[in-house]
Formats: structure tokens, sequence, C-alpha cells
């Protein structure tokens, strides 16, 4: 059962607020712009930046290790955990989706979270997501974390609030000052946001007015009905779809412009500016979303491993942790762990692959099973097996095999030894 099924007993009444509404503190901007995660993920580069960290964090392959005798470590699909995390944490969510949209409440609220059901031994049953605008973290009267869910009319139960222990919940938390609550990244950059969304409504409002979006009609002598002219020529030559029409004016009416281009406000300047400080705010190189302005044939696969090493990687550091601590059992901890593999973004072109193999397997480091196996090859026959370069010897060996005796000369001198031993 999920959290709109089943109601946990209330405890007791918070003293020591740790979190609640202070943490998603989205509102107006100077720009004069209402913020918040909705309009937030209306601007085109917000989105893309969200849309990359998402969608490549749910697509990593996620699996549960547990540590082997000899010091490596062995996936362990048999254990249940092995089977929410990589394909289905509840009945009604892929891995895929559960993770993705836990990683978009986490890019635009700061935090994520999801209920936990367990069995009766602790044992984890699935996995549903919450949220992060509805829910409370507070601690009770004993210093216990606890987590208040508000329900809405048109959630099954009806409106109210469940009180979930911390075990119940898994959190992962953003950036913050306290450790326990993250801050949206949205809301702590929210002026540039604002001042995003300003400029793509100039930008729409500007070219809706036309070819002409601003302009006077001059004429020399009285006009009796001013807002019937204006009215007309509106609605013949303005908006979008009548751009480039021919106008023809009468009695002597002169057309005169006087709106402004955009390049001449530095409309578009402004706005590529803006999308740079906003891929700044989520670390996300700007040739991911669209500005290949800095990007070439020559960086830009160092600019994508510079993401997953500075972008993606910490995110997904608070997500292993995070699961460890609130799906793992106290017996288990000390044996198992959960782990992302990044080993599909951080690979290079076909050919620094195929040189990096070569030389792994001169001096012993990866057998040719184990570099099929990332090529996403079949094993093969004696492949297990630990080779070195042949033509590699010790220093002070060197030269060692010319001052040995040829076979010629041992032949002789064995003669001689036994012609001595015959006398």
């Amino acid at each position: 059962m999920s959290i709109f099924s089943r109601l946990f007993r209330s405890r007791d009444k918070p003293s020591n607020r740790v979190g609640a509404g202070f943490y998603f503190p989205f509102g107006g901007t100077p720009a004069g712009k209402a913020v918040n995660e909705r309009t937030a993920m209306q601007t085109t580069a917000v989105y893309a930046c969200v849309r990359i960290l998402a969608e490549t964090l749910a697509a990593l392959p996620l699996h549960v290790y547990h540590y082997k005798p000899d010091g490596g470590k062995e996936r362990l699909p048999s254990h249940p955990l092995y089977r929410l995390l990589h394909d289905e944490p509840n009945p009604e969510m892929s891995s895929f989706v559960f993770r993705e949209t836990l990683m978009v409440h986490l890019l635009l609220w700061g935090n994520a979270f999801a209920q936990i059901i367990r069995d009766g031994r602790g044992r984890v049953l699935a996995l549903y997501p919450l949220l992060p605008s509805r829910m409370d973290v507070e601690r009770n009267k004993a210093g216990a974390l606890t987590y208040t869910y508000n329900r809405e009319y048109g959630d099954k139960g009806g409106a109210g609030s469940v009180t979930l222990r911390r075990e119940d919940v898994l959190h992962i938390p953003g950036l913050g000052f306290d450790g326990l609550i993250g801050y949206s990244p949205i809301a702590m950059a929210r002026n540039a946001v604002g001042m995003s969304i300003a400029a793509e409504e100039y930008g729409s409002r500007f070219f809706s007015g036309g070819a002409n979006p601003g302009g006077v009609l001059t004429y020399d002598g009285t006009v009796n009905n001013p807002d019937k002219i204006r009215d007309s020529w509106q609605s013949g030559f303005g908006g979008s779809g009548n751009a480039h029409k021919i106008a023809v004016l009468e009695g002597g009416m002169k057309y005169q412009q006087i709106g402004i281009p955009p390049e001449q406000a530095q409309f578009l300047a402004t706005r590529k500016f803006q999308l740079n400080e906003i891929a700044r705010i989520f670390r996300i190189p700007p040739h991911m979303i669209g500005d290949l302005d800095k990007s070439s044939f020559s960086n830009i696969e160092h600019q994508s491993l510079e993401f997953v090493k500075y972008a993606l990687d910490p995110w997904v550091v608070r997500w292993e942790q995070a699961l460890q601590q609130a799906l793992l059992l106290p017996g288990e901890k000390a044996e198992l762990f959960i782990n992302f593999n990044l080993d599909g973004l951080l690979r290079g072109a076909y050919a620094d692959r195929m040189r990096g193999y070569q030389i792994a397997l001169q001096n012993g480091l990866m057998t040719p099973n184990e570099c099929r196996s990332l090529e996403n090859l079949d094993a093969v026959p004696e492949g297990d097996i630990l080779m070195v370069n042949g033509n590699m010897q010790k220093l002070k060996d060197v030269g060692v095999f010319y001052n040995k005796p040829t076979t010629a000369e041992r032949m002789i001198k064995i003669a001689q030894i036994l012609e001595l031993d015959t006398r």
C-alpha cells in the first residue's frame, strides 16, 4: 500500500522545525516575473538542463553489490533491492521513470522524497515518489526527524496530513545549509530565471506585432476618426500572419516606423547570456543545450567528460549514499553497497578505447574477456587469462643472455667432462 491508502499513527507535535516551506523560496523577481517550479520549466534552458540531468541519471545502470573476501565486488541480483532499483520500484513505475521523477524533484525543489513500504522484517517492498512541495520536515519532542505529507482533496483518502517516520522515507537532499534540507537551485537563482522568462515574453510580444511592430501614421490634414484608422491598420497589417503585406495608403497618409530592432536593443545577446547563466546554475556545458559557439570537434569530447565528472557525478554520489542509508538494513551495510555504473558515459572514441585496451592487456591489468565485456561482446574460451608483454625484463638482467655460452659450446664442454670420466 502507498501513502494514499495507509494512514500512519500521528506522533507528537514537533518543537524544532528544520525545514517546511522556507526551503522553497520562490516568488517575484526584479524582472517582474513570478518564478516557481512550473514557470521555470517553461523556459527552454531550464527544461533542457533538467531533462539532461534527469534522463542521464535515470538511464545509468543501477546495481546492488556485495564485497568479496578477496577484496573485489560482485553483483547480487538475488537481493530483493536489486529488482526494485534495477527494474521496478513499484507496480506503477519502471526504474527509469521513478529515478527520472525524483531527479526532477531534486533539481527543481532541492529535495526528493519517496515513501518506503516495508514488510514485517524491515525489508523494502516498494518505493513511491512524494511531491516535495507537500512535505514538511520537522523534529519531534524526542529530537527525531519526522516527515509530514500534506494530502489534497484530489488525492485518494481526501485532504489531510500523514506523518511518516524517518525509516519510512527515502530523502535525497540537495545543496543546503544544515545538511537536512536542500535548497532549490531555481529558487536560489530565481532572478536569473525571471530575467530569462521576461526576455522570452518580450521576444514573443515583439514578433507578434508583425514586420513593423511599432510606428505612426502621419497625415498633413485633420483626422476625424483616428481610432478607426488605427484599428483598420492593425487588422490589415498587425500580427505575424500579416507580415510582408504591401500597405496601400490614401490621402497623402505616411507610415513612419519607430520600433527598435532586437539587435539594437541587444535582445539576442541578452537571451544568449541568460542561456549561459542557467547552464551555469546546473553546471551543464553550453553545447549540451544548443549553444555551440565555444565548442569544436577538438574539445567537445572533453566537455562531455567534464559534464560527467563535475555535473553528474556529485548527484550520483548523493543518490548512492542516500539509497544505502535508507534502504539497506543495519546488518547489511558492512557487506553490501549500491552503485551506479558510469563507465558507458566515460568511454572515449573508438580508437582511444582500443589503445587503452592494448595497454591494459600488455601489462596484465585486464583479461581479453574483460575488454570484450566493456564492448558488449561475448566471452571467448581461454579469455580470462592475464598476460604480460614478453619482451620486457628486469634492468639487472639486461645483457645476461649475450654472456651465456651457445649450444655448441655447451656440447663441447659436456663431451670434455665425459672423456675425463672414462679415463
